[in-house]
């Protein structure tokens, strides 16, 4: 682009001539400059410039960086999100990584399991560096300690987010996280081999601010308790941890949690464990998923209280412990219902016409895996559910006269999946089309894979194969030492958005500048 390598122009030195035109219109020879020796960003505000980096992908930005001094201060002094490989060997380097990126906020050191993690003193290191830390995520540093977490929470004390997974700390690092970080909103922890089964427990201050909790393969996540108690708790998740969690979900039930979100998923809990769950009464989200002792009647005890509950799912294992009984107390009791999910639950044309009639207001549906649902159930859906927009079947036994069903009915429906059903034929795709133009259709022969239903900004997508870890901390930005993960194909996508809407911004902020300039010169 012609930048010379310098630093921040001088406005009292800029050619004003300059300011109204836009620089493919100027020509530079008959203005007195050579091919390549005017920048055209001299007179673009740092922050400016700084917000049409944001549009970059980590290597671009890398790239920019390279062109001149101003470029590389700019890129480093905005630069609010950091990867890095957390290898032992980056402690040296750490002074000048952080002269460099002295603002970043959210930070994720991630170290491979064959290599050795940065230690204690390097967390010390970037704690005094980066003491306005708000988002921390580490993955596999298995030789930071109890000590490491200590001196770390006194420096950043800031924090609201902490991502941990595949640490051998333990209750004593956590312990002091939550003493000094008085902010803490939301915490994730998965393999925390600190949390054996003599672990003391975890203390929760009286004055903490956590939001949401997520506890995933604990060996003894009962240690938690106080957390979960805690009545600032929002969403919580437990996935495949050890032991048994009734009493630990007991302890909401004084009426007073501020629950709105649940999700339980391979653990052994009971009907005794879902009926203090049924003690929140403002919780809008709950899932159940593959949990063995949990029946109709824990259901029926949940939807009976939860008045709020808008998202309900449901994976029963195909152990038939839930069924039509639970699925009519749903119906009976659920009437704000907007969205259920049921995976092997052999659900029948009375449950399923009792949730179609009772539940106006359900807008995305997703039946799978169940041997009892066909085409006469699919009709029912058809014909009673005028609200609902997003519809998937994975697995039913039904046919092409179940889907031509759906054509006639569900007058807002905007999205239908159709997937592992041997009985639909690729034909009535084309039919579906033809008479409902507006209606995006999938099915196997499809490119397009997986089972989803999107809500907004609000997205729950059921996969079969891609797991995501909890509570994500960055999009791959870098520097020196900087990990180079991320999706490739996601990263594509936003240097291609990036680039059109980095000139749509370059564009329209120059011609506002411009006009501003020429207003105040007047």
């Amino acid at each position: 682009m012609g930048q010379a390598p310098s630093s921040p122009a001088d406005s009292s030195v800029r050619d004003t001539s300059l300011w109204l035109y836009s620089p493919e219109f100027l020509d530079c020879e008959s203005i007195g400059f050579e091919d390549g020796d005017y920048d055209f960003t001299a007179n673009l505000p740092d922050d400016c410039l700084a917000h049409v980096f944001q549009f970059l992908s980590a290597g671009d930005r890398k790239r920019c960086s390279l062109v001149s001094k101003r470029w590389l201060f700019v890129d480093g002094q905005n630069r609010h999100r950091l990867s890095l490989d957390a290898r032992a060997e980056i402690l040296p380097f750490l002074p000048c990584i952080f002269n460099r990126f002295d603002s970043v906020t959210k930070l994720a050191l991630r170290c491979d399991r064959r290599s050795f993690s940065l230690s204690d003193e390097a967390l010390f290191i970037i704690s005094i560096r980066c003491s306005n830390l708000i988002r921390v995520k580490l993955r596999g540093c298995r030789e930071i300690t109890d000590l490491g977490m200590e001196s770390f929470s006194r420096n950043c004390r800031n924090l609201r987010k902490l991502s941990c997974g595949s640490c051998n700390f333990g209750p004593k690092g956590l312990n002091a996280m939550l003493e000094h970080c008085k902010v803490l909103e939301e915490l994730s922890l998965k393999r925390i081999r600190g949390i054996h089964e003599l672990a003391e427990p975890i203390k929760l201050s009286s004055s903490s601010s956590l939001r949401t909790i997520c506890l995933k393969e604990l060996v003894n996540g009962q240690v938690f308790e106080s957390l979960v108690a805690t009545r600032t708790l929002k969403k919580l998740r437990i996935i495949r941890c050890l032991g048994d969690w009734d009493r630990v979900l007991e302890m909401n039930g004084d009426g007073n949690s501020s629950l709105t979100e649940i999700h339980l998923e391979r653990l052994q809990v009971s009907d005794v464990g879902l009926s203090g769950i049924s003690k929140c009464s403002n919780l809008e989200t709950l899932h159940i998923v593959k949990t063995p002792e949990c029946s109709n009647l824990g259901l029926a005890s949940v939807v009976e209280r939860c008045k709020l509950l808008r998202k309900l799912h449901i994976d029963g294992w195909r152990i038939k412990r839930i069924g039509d009984e639970g699925l009519m107390s749903v119906a009976k009791h659920c009437l704000n219902l907007q969205e259920l999910v049921l995976i092997g639950v052999d659900a029948t044309y009375m449950s399923l016409s009792a949730i179609a009639s009772n539940c106006k207001k359900l807008e995305r549906l997703a039946l799978c895996g169940s041997g009892t649902i066909g085409d006469t159930e699919i009709g029912c859906i058809a014909e009673k559910c005028v609200a609902l927009r997003k519809f998937c079947i994975k697995g039913c036994l039904i046919s092409d006269v179940g889907v031509k069903a759906l054509a006639l009915g569900c007058p807002k429906l905007v999205k239908l999946k159709v997937k592992k059903c041997r009985l639909v034929t690729g034909e009535v795709r084309e039919w579906l089309r033809e008479r409902r133009m507006t209606l995006v259709v999938t099915m196997d022969d499809d490119e397009t894979s997986g089972v989803g239903i999107v809500d907004g900004g609000d997205q729950r997508v059921l996969e079969t194969v891609v797991e995501e870890d909890p509570l994500p901390v960055t999009d791959g930005d870098g520097g020196a030492g900087v990990a180079s993960g991320g999706r490739i194909g996601l990263a594509i996508l936003k240097t291609k958005l990036g680039l059109l809407a980095g000139r749509n911004l370059v564009a329209c902020t120059f011609r506002r500048w411009f006009q501003s300039e020429a207003t105040s010169s007047i």
